[in-house]
């Protein structure tokens, strides 16, 4: 200490201390991510730490992952549904509260976009937040409006014979979800619809997260031949 300002040595010990508490953490955040192949982004090596009884709060990881260079695979652009006030927009009455106490209480949709050898291929789920499960999906060369009609039929089945209250299904404003003959079908099943204010994913992030997830652990590490090898191994997924 001698030649220091006492104040200026207090400073750096406290600085030092700070960076000490999370040397352990920055090696496991290290390891878990090499340990993938740098496919894990913050999100899912938070959830391996938690795994491994090391708990930190994910924007803490997320800062660490950023001191230590730390950056999974780059995703592409994502696809974008919205084309404007073309029909109905629906209230936001999900509000970013993703709990659910029961199935088939809240539900979350959208559409995400793949490209296989220069094809496009889309896949439109529904996911149940009670439990994270797609319940319902299909999967089109062509983002029509066919193709959500198909995905809530299917997703209809399920509450046949069910007593429990009506779902909302929450989407973003993409064009598919304002046309009427969507909105009509939730209404005769007596759904109730809720969707994203405009340009806010966020008020949809388990759906996104979800798609996120997916295309990390199955479609960045796969080389599919042509569309068809991609639908059968989708399914299986």
């Amino acid at each position: 200490m001698a030649g220091m300002p006492r104040s200026v040595y207090y400073y750096q010990a406290s600085a030092l201390s700070k960076a000490d508490r999370h040397l352990e953490a920055k090696a496991q955040i290290h390891q878990i991510f090499h340990r993938h192949k740098g496919r894990y982004g913050y999100r899912r090596v938070h959830l391996a730490l938690r795994n491994e009884q090391h708990y930190l709060d994910p924007k803490t990881v997320q800062r660490l992952m950023g001191q230590l260079g730390l950056k999974s695979t780059v995703r592409p652009k994502r696809y974008q549904s919205y084309r404007g006030a073309i029909g109905k927009t629906a209230p936001n009455l999900l509000q970013r509260n993703f709990a659910a106490n029961k199935p088939n209480q809240k539900w979350v949709t959208d559409v995400t976009e793949f490209n296989i050898k220069g094809e496009k291929v889309y896949l439109s789920p529904i996911l149940d937040l009670y439990n994270q499960e797609i319940i319902s999906y299909t999967i089109t060369d062509r983002p029509q409006v066919s193709m959500v009609m198909e995905m809530l039929k299917v997703a209809f089945k399920r509450l046949r014979g069910c007593s429990q209250p009506q779902p909302v299904l929450h989407s973003d404003q993409g064009w598919q979800y304002q046309m009427g003959i969507y909105q009509q079908a939730l209404k005769v099943q007596g759904l109730s619809q809720s969707m994203s204010r405009k340009g806010n994913c966020l008020d949809n992030a388990v759906m996104e997260n979800w798609f996120g997830i997916m295309k990390t652990e199955f479609f960045y590490q796969k080389k599919f031949s042509d569309v068809q090898s991609f639908k059968t191994e989708l399914k299986d997924y």
